[in-house]
């Protein structure tokens, strides 16, 4: 695929078995209110017919550029490569399974473009399901918060391309270390904010390339927040959680086991008593937290 010009942004999707969700997330980026951009699509060797729908959506838009894995490199293998082949300087993530608000690129490229300190940007998600039903709503509570995992979902940032190669992009690392070890290195840098309003839907559903990440993560990091992601994924998709036997009592805290028992009791309970808990939360931050500002990642350690 040839341009004439650089487009100022560059959109970059792994593509793995996403065939179920993938026109829904192509057709988000498709429809941005910016349209001055480039989609890379890499294909990492799926085996669904993504990348027969992939190659549909390249024929009617130039704007698409597809390139394939012949063979698996795997999640941060893939990640680096598709961000090797932008030709922005500022590099947006679109995970393959998720969808973005219309104003999305254009809100987070205002952000970039009028504020040489910021290396990178993301935005506050709500949960939807396999079916596309919010099951999660905004949780304005992680930017006030003190954390070290950033407040937004990894497929809503965009950062300079110049940093995240000064870093070496991503490192090959378990999930839910990986793109967290990416922000804190890209933290040296300059400054990491988060948009508070919601321009990026999370999607939970069992095939979820999260949760293919659990049992590397289990072994290699912190478990705990490895049982924590996978009893979080099945719940919000609307399953029981499925962990209550495996979550260590002693290490993850009552509260962590009786949550885990209370969801696979009754999910349906627990997910109304969260999503209400939420929601307050949001309400109380709010009284801090504006739209049409940013906000500075607050990291703990």
């Amino acid at each position: 695929m040839s341009f004439a010009t650089q487009p100022k942004i560059s959109v970059v999707m792994p593509v793995h078995n996403a065939r179920r969700f993938l026109d829904e997330a192509i057709r988000s980026i498709i429809t941005q209110t910016f349209a001055d951009f480039e989609l890379v699509i890499l294909d990492d060797s799926s085996t669904d017919g993504s990348l027969e729908v992939s190659r549909e959506w390249a024929k009617r838009d130039d704007r698409i550029s597809l390139f394939e894995n012949k063979d698996r490199l795997g999640h941060s293998a893939t990640s680096n490569l598709a961000v090797s082949r932008a030709r922005a300087d500022y590099v947006a993530r679109m995970d393959a399974d998720d969808i973005s608000h219309p104003e999305r690129l254009f809100r987070e490229w205002k952000v970039l473009s009028q504020s040489a300190g910021i290396v990178l940007a993301g935005t506050l998600a709500d949960g939807i399901d396999a079916d596309g039903k919010q099951v999660r709503p905004r949780d304005r509570w992680r930017i006030v918060r003190r954390s070290k995992f950033a407040p937004f979902a990894h497929g809503s940032i965009m950062f300079r391309k110049r940093t995240f190669a000064a870093v070496s992009g991503y490192a090959g690392t378990p999930m839910r270390v990986g793109d967290q070890d990416l922000y804190h290195r890209m933290a040296q840098h300059g400054h990491i904010v988060t948009l508070p309003e919601v321009l990026y839907h999370y999607r939970y559903h069992l095939d979820n390339s999260t949760l293919q990440k659990v049992p590397a993560a289990k072994e290699n990091g912190a478990p705990n927040d490895a049982l924590y992601v996978e009893g979080a994924m099945r719940l919000w998709a609307g399953h029981t959680p499925d962990i209550q036997d495996a979550y260590p009592w002693k290490s993850g805290g009552v509260k962590a086991a009786v949550l885990a028992r209370w969801g696979n009791a009754s999910p349906s309970s627990l997910r109304t008593v969260m999503r209400c808990g939420v929601s307050v939360r949001d309400r109380v931050a709010g009284i801090w937290i504006k739209d049409g500002k940013t906000y500075d990642w607050r990291r703990e350690g």
